[in-house]
């Protein structure tokens, strides 16, 4: 997995290394109003990928400007926590799994 200007890395978890990367930044949407960032996580030498959404700044709301937005290892890690305990088989094969996260992560 690519990894361009720090909006990736790689964690592991109990023995085994998940690759994430930002795939999108919090956009207007036209029909949902503000959606947030999502991370796609795949752990290595594995087929299926998971697909985190956080939900939308809480300023952005508000109607303020974006700011800078932090996503690190530590979100990462507790990302891929979630994600395997509701049900992530990263081994199956399929379409991305989407799972919904709290702006922690978890």
């Amino acid at each position: 997995m690519l990894h361009k200007h720090g909006r990736g890395g790689t964690v592991e978890i109990d023995g085994s290394k998940y690759d994430w990367e930002l795939v999108s930044d919090p956009q207007l949407s036209s029909s949902d109003g503000w959606k947030g960032m999502t991370i796609s996580l795949r752990q290595h030498g594995m087929a299926r990928e998971a697909v985190l959404e956080f939900p939308a700044p809480k300023r952005l709301l508000k109607g303020l400007p974006k700011g800078r937005l932090h996503i690190n290892d530590a979100i990462a890690s507790r990302g891929v926590r979630a994600a395997l305990s509701a049900g992530w088989d990263p081994a199956s094969r399929g379409k991305p799994v989407v799972f919904m996260v709290d702006a922690d992560g978890n």
